[in-house]
């Protein structure tokens, strides 16, 4: 039985020039902190006492459980301070 070669359409791995481009979407590098360490330390001490059961909401009063909750009051007052936090998402008119 002899053996017949077959042409490919496809260069094999050992034919390949190397000039293969990646698949994936390039995005833009941005420089910088988005939070200021400031930032970060109000939410860590917000986190604290809602874990100790001292945080209460502004509005209501009542004590804060919800870990989300207490990292937005913590983003609030550092935007109150001055610190450098990107502003909140801007809701959409219903």
């Amino acid at each position: 039985m002899a053996t017949t070669k077959r042409s490919t359409s496809h260069p094999s791995a050992s034919e390949s020039t190397g000039t293969r481009k990646s698949v994936g979407k390039k995005t833009a590098k941005k420089s910088g902190r988005k939070y200021s360490p400031e930032a970060s330390g109000y939410v860590e001490q917000e986190m604290k006492e809602m874990k100790e059961g001292k945080l209460k909401s502004g509005g209501s009063g009542k004590t804060v459980k919800n870990p989300k909750q207490a990292i937005a009051i913590g983003l609030s007052e550092a935007r109150r301070a001055g610190k450098k936090v990107p502003s909140p998402p801007q809701r959409r008119a219903a």
